[in-house]
């Protein structure tokens, strides 16, 4: 009881007013969460502002065209996250008529929501009592007690969840969930923490023991695949082509520029005598006016290094884009979702100015 009544009590002196903490209405929390995955506060409150402002509840978002969805999302990566929170939207307005469901196991059915989304909503806005295990909270407790259990393994879930389920005790899930969160995200954060100044350090295992910095513990190295791209930026008076990315890959459901990807980095001079490049320019003859400097673009997996050809046809008149190319100028540019990566270079041509995030 002690931990939870000092957690309680640091949480009221030190949580940040955040609208969705202000409310226990199932959608703005479980918009609020979808939005917050792998993404800061400071990024994605302006994100939840504009989501909920042009989808006031479940049944707008649900009717919504997913374009808009996915352009409103724009920039906030994790592009999967959008795509899920718009088709569950359809789901609970089929299904559930409107209405979220209340309980744990049912919000677990939902797509796009795993088990700590499925904690987060059912004890945020109906009180059950299930534990919320975030990277924050992970990072806390293995700090706390010293668990040396790598949180990237199979069995950490389980094991962290019920660490925090037994300290929940008979506090308020809500209240509880809240400020164990918050503490790993303020308080005992990933570098630097105040350790001095917390609440906690006369009885926390890594601060005692002078090894702060060897917790959490992780098994595996992520795995960083290097990409090279070659876009194709092609103009046709003061409007480009795009092209909706619809295999299995980056960015699903977003417009791009059409894309040579080559297995190496590869010197303009060599590109330009590649078959690749060769076979394209054969079927659509074009004048490049400018090649790119090389941008380097990182994913949570991937590095692109990525080239930006900007060309226009030699003869505009009989020049025929391939099927599902758009061409788009400034203005009607504004309605298409696009990679942040294209956002910058289209911004760096001047093209559009980018959105405010």
């Amino acid at each position: 009881m002690t931990f939870g009544r000092t957690l309680l009590s640091w949480y009221q002196k030190n949580k940040r007013d955040l609208p969705w903490r202000n409310t226990r209405d199932p959608y703005f929390i479980w918009l609020s969460e979808i939005i917050m995955q792998q993404t800061r506060v400071e990024q994605g409150l302006n994100y939840y502002l504009r989501f909920t402002e042009k989808y006031p509840d479940v049944f707008s978002l649900a009717r919504a065209n997913q374009d808009d969805v996915m352009k409103l999302w724009q920039g906030l990566g994790y592009y999967s996250r959008a795509r899920n929170l718009h088709s569950t939207a359809k789901s609970i307005v089929e299904n559930y008529n409107g209405k979220f469901p209340r309980e744990y196991s049912e919000i677990l059915k939902l797509k796009g929501i795993g088990e700590y989304t499925a904690a987060a909503i059912s004890s945020f806005a109906f009180d059950e009592k299930q534990a919320v295990v975030d990277g924050n909270v992970f990072r806390f407790l293995s700090r706390y007690f010293g668990i040396r259990t790598p949180i990237d393994s199979s069995k950490a879930k389980q094991e962290f969840r019920g660490v925090a389920y037994d300290l929940m005790a008979s506090f308020p899930p809500h209240d509880f969930n809240q400020a164990i969160m918050e503490f790993g995200s303020k308080q005992c954060k990933p570098v630097n923490p105040d350790c001095m100044n917390c609440p906690f350090s006369t009885s926390c295992f890594a601060f005692e023991n002078k090894k702060v910095a060897d917790f959490p513990i992780k098994d595996k190295k992520t795995k960083v695949r290097k990409r090279y791209f070659h876009y194709l930026v092609i103009k046709s008076g003061q409007a480009i082509y795009l092209q909706k990315r619809t295999s299995k890959d980056i960015w699903i459901d977003l417009y791009d520029f059409p894309v040579m990807e080559l297995r190496k980095r590869t010197p303009d001079k060599l590109f330009l005598n590649s078959a690749e490049w060769k076979q394209w320019a054969k079927k659509y003859p074009v004048i490049i006016e400018k090649i790119s400097a090389e941008k380097k673009h990182l994913l949570s997996h991937q590095t692109i290094h990525a080239k930006f050809l900007e060309i226009r046809p030699k003869n505009p008149k009989t020049f025929k884009p391939l099927k599902g190319w758009k061409k788009v100028n400034s203005q009607t540019m504004k309605k298409y979702p696009i990679p942040r990566l294209a956002e910058k270079f289209l911004s760096e041509m001047n093209f559009f100015t980018p959105l405010d995030n």
